[in-house]
């Protein structure tokens, strides 16, 4: 006894190190089990026989046959580690001790494998105290084939357990079902009350929920209930009545169908989104002292603001309220004004960290003015919705001059992301219960903005969301308003933001890092240059060409047709009216009416680039539209006379731009009296598909004199009546900053952007930037990310020239999705016989939809193979590669100098293609794995190009072991090697024209 005593002391001391060691080795004991390996009882012919006892059953370890020689003499100690049975060397409490690490499902599955397996498993389920059916993940499901009478038989074996999590079930029955097995919720209450314990369960069923509370009622819901089958509109059968002190303290509800919000003094955490209170006074007896985080969004509550004063009442009891986020909700306003009044001095909403208001249609400034001063002292965090952006609220803060020490992010024009998500309209939302809201614009001008910096000085985050009034952010900067804390900008839809004036912003920022773009810059629509407009925001209109107007003002009689054109525009793209109005109101009324009729006849020719995509009520075939130039010495309008037109009909432009492709065109000329003219020119393509169109104002109906064809001209067609071609206007994007890490555009109108002065710019981001084409590098030597998606009108061959011609500081990835044919032969020419000191990878991805595996590998492997080649060239004096001039002529010709190869391979069904001069990648991708090799993950080196950890390649030290043959071989020829690698992945699931929906982007 001493002795086991002092063995047992030895193998528990030693903590966790000896524990984990002792897991490590029941682990390999296992898999060799499964794998039918046992004692060695085998024959080897001729030479070794061995006979030794077969303890498949893990009994005690008996003394074993003494070995037969037959031809040579082999001491036992060359025997294998694998004949010893460590596993009976453990005590039953090391093996319990070892159990705690592994997952339930785990330790059920050792039963079957020894009687002294079984005896621990059995002693540890005995003790257990917290068991998890999900080992952790509480996003998965419990393990399937669970039935009552298994459930019962496996929690009767842990008389003691106290807590159980990962109770989350797949499917249960509602009842039992006589001579069926199944899994049910009587099963279910059944098993958990057949122990005497348990005080705590965690699960995310609604049913079996509500049966816990009402017939398990001193039972803890643990963790963070949240029911999974959540949607919108809100599923009938999900239901659940909440008791009132129901002993939980966390409540996420995602479309339930929900009576009442009673008093639950436990509760800290309640999240509702979807939720549907059925109760005319939903909230008549809501208190919960001990909230910190209340979430209301897009509820379907009653239509009563009045209804909602007992919700803010018990929101200002909570003293400890820190998250308060109401979204949709139509409570009184001025409620929360005067609820903070009363309970500010007892410490009403003074723990607030975050507020959000978003769509509150009865919401006033001091409702939310009196909830920011309340909680200046901890505020983090504000998102107002565009109804409250305003500047008067941050004027009357500033008048305040109050401190918020901790203030770190301000979201402007707040718009919840189901209602920028949802395709229903605001009538749908109403039928389903949701609170009537039409929101408008934020009216914040550059004076509010510059009043917010001196409000909240400490800002970090900055978010504005459609706020059309924003002209000038140089102005936003004053004596006290510098932002010398803002690390992050994000704008959405401020169209009216001078792009020069941003420029200088960002330049004036010192500790600015991340800039994101979405909707911003747009270009103007063809024809502006013409007219005196500017870029898409109508202002600017040529006082030459209002004076020319005739007075008469030929358009009157197409004024109301247009207008009716542009409400129906306005419909399907809806950031268009803001720039409108502001347009009109700018104006003097004599210019109105001219800039009126220009910009209707540009919205109703040209949309964008030169698409109009709407509903009609019958079958139309497609139809292309454009304005085709007419000669200029064509017939004009005069003063008594008639003027030609073109009569318009409902027409689509199509993306595909391909020079090859001709459409057959048809041009129909009318004449009709000079006070009801207008021309216009249509291009009707002649295709077999049939599309969805609008009709345009109509003209009188005369027979057409004549058609011609013409070659598809939509991007550079004109929305005047003059015969002008117009290119793309060119807004150039001049990024200067010290601190700068990264920009993000996407559905912007820049043409070019230029990086005139980023230190530490290391990525750039671009998506469906239709105009985007250039990229100029001036002194940004760090960058190494690029992606380009969905960008039409992209230069490949510059972009890509000028990212490889910077200097080779860093390792570089580049991302391209392009929207048009690719010349690959032509394009890999140029890169592998350009001067680019670089070793270049190309790859050619297939997948349609787009898989995005290959694109993240990529960066796993890249880096070590241009560690290898640092290494090498350091440390090995091994000979650097050069690519000057005299390398280009010494090299005309394929391979021009590089070891150029192929690889090729298909990924979750869909080939790509790689041609590259990477050494040393076939060696590894073909070596053997090592000892270091992980499998902890789903790819292998079938599923991707090359799978490091698979190999056990982890560090360009393993690497270089494994291919130490290829070097000696390189080194005897001589062979150069570039310090850095650059990588080309080109995705080509957009190139026939039509991008292709994509979540990752």
């Amino acid at each position: 006894m001493p002795k086991r005593r002092r063995k047992r002391k030895r193998v528990g001391g030693g903590g966790r190190g000896k524990c984990l060691w002792c897991f490590s080795l029941l682990l390999n004991y296992n898999n060799r089990r499964r794998a039918g390996i046992g004692a060695l009882n085998s024959k080897k012919s001729g030479d070794l026989l061995f006979h030794t006892k077969n303890n498949a059953t893990m009994g005690p370890r008996k003394k074993s046959v003494k070995t037969c020689l037959m031809s040579s003499e082999i001491p036992e100690e060359t025997i294998s580690d694998e004949t010893k049975d460590y596993m009976n060397q453990l005590s039953h409490e090391v093996l319990c001790h070892i159990f705690r690490y592994l997952p339930l499902q785990d330790i059920m599955c050792m039963e079957c494998l020894s009687r002294k397996l079984k005896e621990a498993v059995t002693l540890y389920l005995r003790v257990v105290r917290v068991v998890d059916l999900c080992a952790g993940r509480w996003w998965e499901y419990m393990p399937s084939g669970f039935t009552d009478s298994s459930f019962l038989t496996l929690l009767k074996k842990m008389p003691d357990v106290e807590q159980l999590y990962g109770l989350h079930p797949r499917y249960l029955e509602r009842r039992r079902v006589r001579g069926h097995e199944a899994f049910s919720i009587p099963g279910v209450l059944e098993a958990l009350q057949a122990c005497p314990n348990l005080v705590g369960v965690e699960t995310s069923h609604l049913e079996l929920v509500e049966s816990i509370w009402t017939y398990m009622p001193h039972v803890h819901i643990l963790g963070k209930f949240r029911n999974r089958n959540g949607a919108f509109p809100i599923p009938p059968e999900n239901k659940l009545k909440i008791p009132i002190g129901a002993k939980i303290q966390t409540l996420h509800l995602v479309g339930v169908n929900v009576p009442e919000i009673p008093c639950i003094p436990m509760l800290r955490h309640l999240y509702m989104k979807w939720v549907r209170l059925t109760k005319p006074q939903p909230f008549k007896d809501f208190l919960c002292i001990s909230l910190r985080t209340f979430v209301m969004r897009n509820c379907a509550g009653p239509t009563n603001s009045l209804k909602y004063v007992p919700l803010v009442t018990g929101l200002a009891s909570a003293r400890n309220l820190e998250h308060l986020e109401m979204v949709r909700v139509p409570f009184l306003g001025g409620l929360i004004q005067h609820v903070v009044e009363d309970s500010w001095r007892s410490g009403g909403f003074r723990n607030l960290h975050t507020i959000v208001l978003g769509a509150c249609k009865n919401a006033l400034e001091v409702d939310l003015g009196y909830l920011i001063i309340t909680a200046a002292r901890r505020l983090h965090e504000v998102r107002i919705q565009p109804s409250l952006t305003k500047d008067g609220v941050f004027s009357a803060l500033k008048m305040a001059e109050l401190e918020f020490p901790q203030f770190e992010t301000l979201h402007l024009g707040y718009v919840d992301e189901f209602l920028l998500q949802s395709r229903m309209a605001n009538a749908d939302l109403v039928k389903y219960g949701l609170a009537d809201v039409v929101e408008n614009p934020g009216i914040i001008t550059d004076i509010g903005m510059k009043a917010v910096n001196e409000v909240f000085s400490c800002i970090k985050y900055l978010a504005i969301y459609n706020c059309p009034h924003l002209h000038n952010p140089y102005n936003w900067i004053s004596d006290h308003s510098r932002w010398t804390r803002l690390v992050d900008i994000n704008l959405v839809r401020c169209h009216a933001l001078k792009l020069d004036s941003f420029g200088q912003f960002i330049e004036l920022l010192p500790s600015l890092e991340f800039i994101s773009l979405d909707q911003m810059f747009r270009e103007p629509p063809k024809g502006c240059a013409r007219v005196g407009l500017s870029a898409g925001t109508g202002i600017g209109v040529s006082s030459a060409l209002v004076s020319n107007q005739n007075s008469n003002n030929d358009n009157d009689n197409n004024a109301q047709n247009n207008n009716a054109n542009i409400h129906d525009n306005n419909h399907h793209l809806p950031d268009d009216s803001d720039e409108e109005n502001d347009f009109r109101q700018d104006l003097q009324p004599g210019e109105q009416q001219f800039a009126a009729d220009a910009l209707n006849e540009m919205e109703d020719m040209v949309q964008e680039d030169g698409e109009v995509v709407a509903e009609s009520g019958s079958d139309t075939p497609a139809y292309s539209q454009a304005v085709i130039p007419v000669d200029v010495d064509e017939e004009q309008a005069g003063p008594s006379g008639l003027q030609r037109v073109v009569k318009p009909t409902p027409i689509t432009v199509h993306d595909s731009e391909s020079d090859d492709e001709e459409d057959s065109l048809e041009l129909q000329e009318v004449w009709i009296p000079k006070n009801g003219a207008r021309r216009y020119c249509e291009r009707e393509e002649k295709t077999g598909d049939s599309v969805q169109s609008r009709e345009l104002s109509e003209v009188a109906k005369t027979k057409p004199r004549h058609a011609m064809k013409r070659k598809r001209t939509a991007d550079k067609s004109t929305s005047t009546s003059d015969p002008v071609i117009e290119d793309d206007h060119v807004q150039v994007l001049v990024l200067k900053s010290k601190n700068l890490v990264g920009v993000t555009m996407t559905n912007c109108g820049i043409t070019d952007l230029v990086l005139k002065d980023c230190p530490k710019m290391m990525f750039i981001h671009a998506t469906r930037c239709r105009v985007l084409k250039h990229l100029k590098v001036e002194n940004a030597p760090i960058v190494n990310r690029f992606d380009y998606a969905q960008c039409k009108k992209l230069n490949m061959d510059q972009v890509l020239d000028q990212i490889l011609r910077m200097p080779p500081e860093r390792n570089r990835i580049i991302y391209l999705r392009p929207m048009q044919q690719v010349d690959t032969l032509t394009l890999e020419q140029k890169l592998f016989s350009g001067p680019y000191p670089y070793h270049i990878c190309i790859i050619h991805e297939f997948s349609n939809p787009p898989n995005v595996r290959n694109k993240v590998r990529i960066r796993n492997w890249m880096d070590t193979i241009a560690n290898i080649n640092q290494e090498l060239i350091k440390y090995e004096f091994f000979p650097e590669a050069t690519r000057s001039e005299e390398d280009l002529k010494k090299y005309p010709k394929y391979p021009w100098g590089r070891e150029i190869y192929t690889l090729e391979g298909v990924v979750d069904g869909a080939p790509y293609s790689m041609i590259s001069d990477f050494p040393w990648l076939r060696s590894l991708r073909a070596a053997e794995p090592n000892s270091f090799a992980r499998y902890d993950f789903e790819d292998d080196e079938e599923s991707t190009i090359y799978a490091p950890r698979r190999k056990g390649q982890l560090s360009a030290d393993i690497c270089m072991e494994t291919i130490g043959e290829e070097i000696s071989e390189m080194r005897q020829m001589k062979k150069g090697v570039f310090q850095r690698v650059v990588a080309i992945f080109i995705h080509y699931c957009d190139v026939n024209g039509e991008p292709v929906e994509d979540d990752y982007i």
